[in-house]
């Protein structure tokens, strides 16, 4: 039961940190090639595909035991410490608000569209491209 505690807590705190970079994104202070970075990891964190699926033998939990947690770590490490530490006051105090949710959910679903068109598009068309064999 000790061990389930453990992961609970880790798990609440690793949404109380995407929480907080999500929050540091909205930060002026913080480059725009940082923000770049923070949103490609909040979007892979809260993303509802995985890049490897879960009902692949150890693969599919390989996203969730090691590329999102050292994401968010490499996220942490590049924004600015008194940022961050603004950032991570308010999570605790003020949870996430739905509507940001559904936002950010909106997004990710519309880039995903726009990759599983282009990657339909591109196959059609090597299919429909028959070889002719000219003599």
């Amino acid at each position: 039961m000790e061990v389930i505690r453990i992961l609970k807590q880790k798990a609440k705190e690793i949404k109380t940190e995407i929480y907080a970079l999500y929050l540091a994104y909205k930060d002026t202070r913080v480059p725009w090639y940082k923000k770049a970075v923070v949103f490609i990891i909040i979007a892979y964190a809260i993303n509802p595909l995985d890049l490897i699926q879960d009902f692949i033998p150890v693969l599919g939990y390989l996203d969730d035991l090691i590329i999102i947690p050292l994401g968010i770590y490499i996220a942490l490490k590049i924004i600015p410490k008194e940022i961050l530490t603004g950032c991570r006051e308010k999570p605790r105090h003020e949870p996430i608000k739905m509507k940001t949710r559904l936002v950010v959910t909106a997004i990710i679903v519309f880039i995903w569209l726009i990759l599983a068109y282009l990657i339909f598009k591109l196959i059609w068309e090597i299919i429909l491209k028959k070889p002719s064999i000219s003599f």
